[in-house]
């Protein structure tokens, strides 16, 4: 899965990484909590691409309340096209989430015997933004109300570096399929799935961080500081 993840970028940045032709403006992140309003690339039916805000929890556009966004900040990538929350989504509106790197947590045992869940930053090896695989729905009460956008991220099973931490991980499109996942036109379930390749364990690092990325409320860059004490994904 993925609870937690950091934009720490500006959107400068993000117009020259994904060769946007605009973007929303947005405020740096390094503890983006579900719900929250997130940047998401994703082409217009005009062919133009475009960063846009929108809610991190899929909102289905056939839903009769937003709350159940609260629910799907995640789709399963193996399920995805069969089930009702997602599928049209997956063939029609399809984007890609930047992120500077995400957060997951492992079960672990304390000193004292007692079970915590300590936190692990990844991000990749050269430092490049990331870019989540993910979907993307509008939606709206009635005729009269704004759309609300929202989006959710795709996971898989997790590869060699994330699975002692946790067996999900989000899915990760490389740069040269980016134009082939944002392309509105390829609906192709077949087609979808080769451009989603696993993602090797040497392209990411990983190392624990302070506990204090649990708290929604807390935020700023040391956030992903390395714990100074050595600690191994397997202990």
């Amino acid at each position: 899965m993925c609870g937690r993840y950091v934009v720490a970028y500006d959107p400068a940045t993000l117009v020259q990484g994904f060769s946007l032709t605009r973007i929303q403006p947005f405020e740096r992140r390094w503890n983006i909590a579900p719900q929250s309003e997130v940047p998401v690339v994703h082409d217009t039916r005009e062919g133009e691409r475009i960063g846009t805000l929108m809610r991190w929890g899929l909102v289905p556009h056939w839903a009769k309340d937003a709350g159940i966004g609260a629910k799907l900040n995640n789709a399963r990538l193996e399920s995805a096209a069969e089930k009702p929350s997602f599928r049209q989504a997956l063939r029609r509106r399809r984007c890609l989430i930047p992120a500077s790197g995400f957060y997951e947590w492992q079960p672990r045992r304390g000193a004292d015997g007692k079970p915590f869940k300590q936190p692990w930053y990844f991000s990749a090896v050269d430092g490049a933004p990331l870019a989540f695989a993910g979907l993307f729905e509008a939606w709206r009460p009635d005729e009269r109300a704004d759309w609300l956008l929202s989006c959710c991220i795709l996971t898989r099973d997790a590869n060699a570096i994330m699975a002692p931490v946790h067996d999900r991980m989000p899915v990760i499109v490389e740069p040269a399929h980016w134009a082939a996942w944002l392309d509105r036109g390829e609906q192709r379930p077949e087609a979808l799935a080769a451009l989603l390749l696993p993602t090797p364990p040497q392209a990411l690092r990983a190392w624990p961080v302070d506990r204090a990325v649990g708290r929604a409320g807390h935020e700023g860059e040391a956030l992903t500081t390395p714990l100074p004490e050595p600690l191994t994904p397997e202990a």
